[in-house]
């Protein structure tokens, strides 16, 4: 008796752990398939999202161009080599309203882009146009009135100072840039600065230096202004200067 005792329990201790086993066998399975569903789950939600992000990003970009009208307007015009049709979103308005950085208030000449932190020359806010956004990036706006944009070229009184104009290369002569066009000044009449208002048909000039991205003179014009407060203006590059690099206080004590 007391072998068959022991044999049923040895019996009883195998089975249990049998039982055991398969029962963790089968929870694994269950959480595999789980988990396995999880993952598919999560991938067809990237999916979704990828895919609502890329028609987000095309209707910003079809709320970002100017009207088919503007466009016939200036059909000749920007048949033209270095010319272009864009509209600006004032920022005080659409701030946060976009997935565009900048929400559509910024725009590089150079890049061709809205996205701000890619060389922005351009800016709209409260109605005006400004230059000069980060670290020390600085540039002159000057208006022409109501010249015609064809007409807005190198030999234009106006576009002296900002043409014969050298960047600095030193970071403190760059700041004292910065102040000086903030708050403006005038050269054989014509006054420069860093932020002018927003006319209708009126053209403008502006040069935007952004360190160790470009240096560009920019001839614009306001096209239109619609009731949401945008501006469409009709641009032309007059002359590209070469990138200018910025030696930093910390490079210069080095090299001394």
């Amino acid at each position: 008796m007391e072998d068959t005792e022991k044999i049923s329990d040895t019996t009883v201790v195998a089975l249990a752990r049998r039982l055991a086993l398969t029962g963790i066998a089968s929870l694994i399975a269950f959480f595999g398939v789980a988990g396995q569903a999880q993952t598919l789950d999560r991938t067809a939600l990237e999916n979704d999202i990828r895919a609502r992000l890329a028609e987000l990003k095309d209707s910003e970009q079809q709320f970002l161009a100017p009207s088919d009208k503007d466009r016939s307007n200036y059909a000749d015009f920007l048949a033209q080599p270095d010319t272009g049709l864009i509209r600006l979103l004032p920022r005080e308005t659409f701030e946060n309203k976009l997935s565009i950085l900048g929400d559509g208030a910024y725009y590089s000449f150079a890049r061709l882009t809205h996205e701000y932190g890619y060389g922005s020359d351009i800016e709209l806010q409260q109605g005006q146009f400004s230059v000069g956004f980060a670290g020390a990036d600085f540039g002159f706006l000057t208006t022409l009135g109501k010249l015609a944009i064809e007409d807005a070229t190198l030999s234009n009184p106006a576009a002296q100072f900002l043409v014969t104009f050298a960047a600095p290369t030193s970071e403190a002569e760059a700041r004292q840039q910065q102040q000086r066009s903030a708050a403006g000044f005038e050269i054989n009449g014509f006054t420069y600065r860093s932020r002018v208002a927003v006319k209708k048909k009126r053209t403008y000039l502006l040069r935007s230096i952004s360190y160790s991205t470009s240096d560009l003179l920019i001839a614009f014009r306001v096209v239109s202004i619609d009731d949401d407060g945008s501006v469409v203006i009709a641009w032309k590059i007059l002359k590209k200067f070469s990138v200018p690099q910025l030696i930093t206080a910390v490079a210069s004590s080095r090299r001394s």
